[in-house]
């Protein structure tokens, strides 16, 4: 029999074995003998990760987690399917490039489309396998032969497909809307995509005179650059204070410009003075208000922010200098009233973090309403879960609120749009194919859309544009809904909701059926990790020090469903000190076999007390830690699987059964064989959806193993239930830890052995007299004696009182009283000085006088404190004088 290493080394076998996994196909279902032996399906798809990214704490945390989940499903029986893949990232990506290209003195309108391209996919096979390697040192067990990427020709026909599909259903439509612009990257945004920070600006107070009048209405605004744009004064219809305005027309200053003032409800009588500009190019609201009125559009701005020529003076200006220009302006004309502060949430782009722009503009739109119905029915109707249920109003009120989703983006890199436009005759024509000619009038002056799609547009079909739709395929049919999926709760409105709607739509079924929402991992100090910070930890460091299992326990013992958690080496520390204590009671049991040792039975007539409360510890544990994962409390369930080896397999049953290992009673050690390695197959079984590489290696060792652990079963419970000795064993733990406490306590050294005198009922001293050589092994107890009451016992014992006993340990068995009273003396001594100290300094009048009143309060404190402990030492040391001299 081949033994393990001495020390445990993760670098001496994690890559060994998942090269192993690998070449035996041992990630890869096999689909069609699956279904034969009627295995149900469990499918995961991967939330794709960039494909320039890197791994970072995010994604190891959420992939162990799903890969504790396919490990423990296909140990389960089920023909368990992780599909992993890559999202193609289009703005992220396109910003890389274009900046590279920027290094090299080019540009990405100098090269054009299709060299632009050319650079990108270069890029994306330079960096992207980057997320793909760093998965595999994880030890993550998805299906590789099955990776899929957001470009891959079969998902660009299934974006197309679907974009086809909503267009003919009138859900997509082109139209000039307000969409949120980025004027770094040049491009449109979801709203999805804008973050909102709150943040305190101003408000601007002025007044545009009346039209004809010597009157004037006073105006609030936060934004005053856009002013330019102005095309109405709005007031609420209910406001007395307007009444007579409305109808009239304002004259805003300076551009000198008439605007009617319009009643609307959408103005709020309490903001400002109740009286609003009007901007419909530049703000969504007003865009509404602007359609009702029939006041028509003005942008006031270019792709860059800045003020165009129909912002007269201003043109050329950036939003900020227009701003400042624009109040200068209207302060030296007399028309700024006041400046007051104000607090709002400003959108920024969630990539750059530039503030974003509302700008009327030309875009492609899927029309939200009817999508989103469904997608919200499936939840109140409980078909979709979230974990934890939280999050479930996230999701609601999103769908509850939803506006229509802008897709094209002016990007090219990603999916160009299947859209072509006649130049001669305008005709609009959406096609898979390249269209020459113009449905309409045969022109052949045709060209394509320039715009690529929302990257979430591809995400959104990931559940089932990975297994081959719009193809009606075998992995289609059979693992599709998937069952669960896991990601951040950042992402519920960008991904989840899209998923879900789409799923609907076009497959009629919902995409899986429970979402598992993680939390962020923080630094030790509760800081979100970053490169500003400098505080970020790369999980690949954190592996090639202490081990991918250490890491992936620590990441899930530290998380709960939807909440951030800490990220701290100590804790790594610890893990792969478990791991440590794991490969070294594992290398005990197996030097404790004979050579010829190759099958492990338990001999159930020959089972001791503490071989039965084993038994039916492990299976309980099996239970819990079964049910736990099912129900999503990951964390919990590797909490439990650890307590059970570190606690009760390693520091209880060894050292209850080494006496038994050792002993001369051969018939005896093989029972001890038996159950130390029932328990560590199980053990291990048990552990290796969270460690799956530790447990791999140790599992190749024990005896009569014939398969690779990541195949093999998952350990059977309900075999073992012996309550009784549970119970009995619970008595033994408890009295020998209370027993060991209470030497700590006084400072004596574990190994000292003494008499125990024991005072309970008959029930409760039968069990102690039946376990009494564990009492002998653990606690170092010669004897065990049975007392009718305290007063058989004298003053100089340590009591231990536990439940339905007291214990006694004699000091005289445990104690050095030649060495006690020496230490005893010093310490006197010790003391002593001190006090003496403390009364010359406090009888000193300049440092009374002169030092702070807290200060010579603390050192009177002081005296107070060692004249008490010297009163303790003396009497302790009368007590031991008098233990001498008898």
């Amino acid at each position: 029999m081949n033994s393990m290493q001495k020390t445990y080394n993760p670098k001496d076998f994690e890559s060994r074995i998942y090269a192993d996994w690998m070449e035996k196909g041992e990630f890869t279902p096999d689909r069609e003998k699956d279904k034969a032996e009627g295995k149900k399906p469990f499918t995961i798809v991967m939330p794709p990760p960039n494909v320039t990214g890197n791994l970072h704490m995010g994604h190891a945390m959420n992939n162990t987690l799903q890969d504790i989940l396919i490990r423990f499903k296909r140990m389960r029986g089920y023909s368990a399917l992780w599909i992993p893949g890559t999202d193609h990232a289009s703005i992220s990506t396109e910003v890389k490039v274009v900046e590279k290209l920027r290094k090299e003195g080019k540009s990405k309108d100098s090269l054009g489309r299709e060299k632009f391209l050319e650079a990108a996919w270069a890029w994306t096979e330079e960096y992207g396998g980057n997320i793909k390697n760093q998965l595999k040192k994880l030890g993550v067990s998805c299906d590789w032969s099955r990776e899929r990427f957001t470009l891959d020709e079969g998902l660009s026909a299934a974006v197309e497909e679907m974009f086809i599909r909503l267009y003919k259903k009138g859900l997509v439509y082109q139209g000039d809307r307000i969409i949120n612009w980025c004027p770094h990257d040049k491009t449109a945004l979801s709203d999805a995509e804008v973050e909102h920070e709150e943040q305190e600006g101003k408000m601007w107070t002025f007044r545009y005179p009346i039209d004809g009048e010597d009157d004037a209405i006073m105006i609030s605004t936060t934004r005053p650059e856009t002013i330019p744009g102005d095309l109405a004064v709005a007031v609420n219809p209910e406001d007395e204070r307007y009444k007579d305005y409305v109808g009239k027309y304002a004259v805003i200053p300076v551009i000198e410009r008439k605007i009617p003032i319009i009643a609307d409800s959408y103005v709020e009588s309490e903001f400002g003075t109740g009286a609003v500009k009007i901007t419909p190019s530049h703000d969504p609201n007003d865009f509404e208000v602007g359609a009702r009125h029939d006041l028509g559009q003005l942008l006031i701005m270019d792709e860059e922010a800045r003020l165009n020529e129909n912002a007269g003076k201003y043109c050329g200006l950036s939003r900020e200098e227009a701003r400042k220009a624009i109040v200068k302006d209207f302060d030296e004309g007399g028309y700024l009233v006041k400046i007051d502060d104000h607090h709002n949430a400003v959108g920024h782009c969630e990539r750059c973090k530039t503030v974003i722009e509302p700008m009327l503009s030309k875009q492609w739109f899927v029309s939200m309403e009817e999508l989103a119905k469904p997608a919200l029915e499936a939840y109140e109707k409980g078909d979709l879960h979230f974990v934890p249920e939280r999050f479930g109003k996230i999701y609601t009120h999103w769908l509850e609120n939803i506006r229509d989703w802008c897709i094209s983006r002016q990007l090219w890199w990603g999916h160009r749009l299947p859209v072509y436009y006649c130049d001669d005759c305008g005709e609009v024509m959406v096609s898979k194919e390249a269209v020459h000619t113009c449905t309409a009038c045969g022109s052949q002056n045709i060209r394509q859309d320039e715009d690529s799609l929302d990257t979430w547009f591809s995400s959104a079909l990931w559940p089932f544009s990975t297994m081959g739709w719009p193809d009606s395929t075998p992995d289609l049919d059979f693992y599709y809904p998937t069952d669960v999926l896991i990601t951040g709760y950042d992402i519920i409105f960008f991904w989840v909701i899209r998923m879900v709607f789409s799923a609907i739509e076009i497959t009629g079924e919902l995409p899986f059926t429970d979402v598992y929402l993680t939390g962020l991992i923080r630094d030790e100090q509760g800081r979100k990790m970053s490169k500003s910070l400098g505080n970020g930890i790369d999980p690949l460091d954190v592996i090639d020090q202490y081990g991918a299992d250490a890491l992936r326990f620590t990441l899930i013992t530290g998380s709960t469903p939807g909440n951030d958690m800490r990220f701290s080496y100590k804790r790594v520390e610890s893990n792969r000190n478990f791991c440590n204590k794991l490969w070294n009671a594992s290398r005990f049991v197996l030097m404790n076999l004979p050579e010829d040792f190759y099958d492990a039975k338990v001999i159930t007539e020959k089972l001791h007390s503490e071989d039965r409360w084993i038994l039916t510890r492990v299976d309980e544990t099996i239970v819990e830690v079964q049910e736990k994962i099912e129900k999503y409390d990951i964390g919990m369930a590797a909490e439990a699987v650890h307590d059970f080896i570190w606690d009760e397999y390693c520091d209880w049953y060894i050292e209850m059964v080494k006496p038994r290992l050792y002993g001369d009673d051969i018939e005896d050690r093989e029972v001890v064989y038996g159950v130390l390695l029932d328990v560590l197959e199980k053990i291990l079984k048990m552990l290796h959806p969270f460690m799956p590489f530790i447990t791999e290696e140790i599992y190749a060792f024990l005896p009569s193993t014939k398969e690779d652990l990541i195949v093999s079963s998952w350990p059977q419970s309900g075999v073992y239930k012996y309550d009784e000795d549970v119970e009995k064993i619970s008595i033994l733990r408890e009295a020998i830890r209370g027993i060991r406490n209470a030497k700590a306590e006084m400072d004596i050294e574990p190994f000292r052995k003494s008499k125990l005198y024991l005072l309970t009922d008959d029930a409760r001293a039968e069990v102690y007299d039946e376990l009494k050589e564990h009492f002998a092994n653990l606690a170092n107890c010669t004897a065990i004696e049975r007392i009718p009451d305290r007063d058989a016992v004298s003053d100089d014992v340590i009591s231990v009182v536990v439940e339905k006993a007291e214990l006694f340990l004699p000091m005289k068995d445990l104690v050095d009283y030649d060495k006690e009273a020496q230490r005893l003396k010093k310490d006197m001594e010790k003391t002593e000085a001190e006090i003496e100290r403390a009364e010359k300094k406090l009888a000193n009048e300049n440092f009374v006088s002169k030092a702070k009143p807290e200060v010579v309060q603390k050192e009177r404190d002081k005296l107070e404190t060692h004249k008490e402990n010297l009163k303790n030492l003396k009497e302790r040391a009368a007590f031991v004088q008098k233990q001498l001299a008898d």
